[in-house]
């Protein structure tokens, strides 16, 4: 009954025992093929490829939009409460040293924080990127999956503001941070016309 039974379920669970029968059900104790098995086999990934295989396509996409910054336009912003184009530009290649921060700290404090010069050219943004990118994929490449699950804390003197799984606030608070920035940048070069970069398929400046 239970060799049969499993092979219904085809292959995705392992039944280890019948618990119980009653009225027209049977109850059994049963493991799930993914738990038992892929599990296994893909912890020996490094963690970066597990988790964070799209990083390299979002990053070298965000590298292809400050290349096309425009020279002279850092103060431009699109509405009173914007921030200048420069400001945003510098603030996208700024992120990913987020990403390095939260695998090497424990924890930041906001008011240790210090604004940064604005950047006023493409290749400075490229040049800033850069480092900061090779930052993070060295701290990836020596973190594993036992350094990702530590909580990391972001706090404001006393005040806690965050303190999640560190795996977790590199999406949050890297990756997805950087790609809302990254689209805010695409509206900026669309409005002063300047030709916006594909990221996840061409832009009516790329062609169809």
């Amino acid at each position: 009954m239970v060799a049969s039974f499993g092979e219904a379920l085809q292959g995705r669970y392992t039944l280890a025992r019948e618990l119980g029968r009653g009225g027209m059900a049977t109850v059994y104790l049963a493991h799930h093929f993914f738990e038992e098995g892929i599990m296994t086999a893909t912890t020996q990934l490094p963690a970066a490829q597990l988790l964070y295989a799209d990083f390299d396509h979002e990053l070298s996409t965000t590298r292809r939009f400050l290349e096309r910054f425009p020279v002279g336009k850092g103060a431009w912003r699109p509405h009173e409460k914007s921030r200048p184009l420069g400001a945003l530009a510098t603030h996208v290649a700024a992120i990913p040293d987020r990403g390095r921060v939260i695998l090497e700290t424990e924890e930041l404090d906001v008011g240790t924080l210090r604004p940064r010069p604005e950047l006023e050219s493409g290749e400075e943004l490229v040049g800033f990127f850069d480092t900061n990118v090779a930052g993070l994929r060295a701290a990836l490449a020596s973190a594993d999956l036992a350094a990702l699950e530590r909580l990391w804390t972001f706090r404001a003197g006393g005040q806690v503001l965050v303190q999640l799984p560190k795996r977790q606030l590199l999406r949050t608070m890297m990756m997805s941070h950087l790609i809302h920035h990254r689209a805010q940048l695409g509206v900026y070069y669309r409005l002063l016309g300047v030709p916006v970069p594909g990221a996840y398929g061409p832009t009516a400046d790329e062609g169809r």
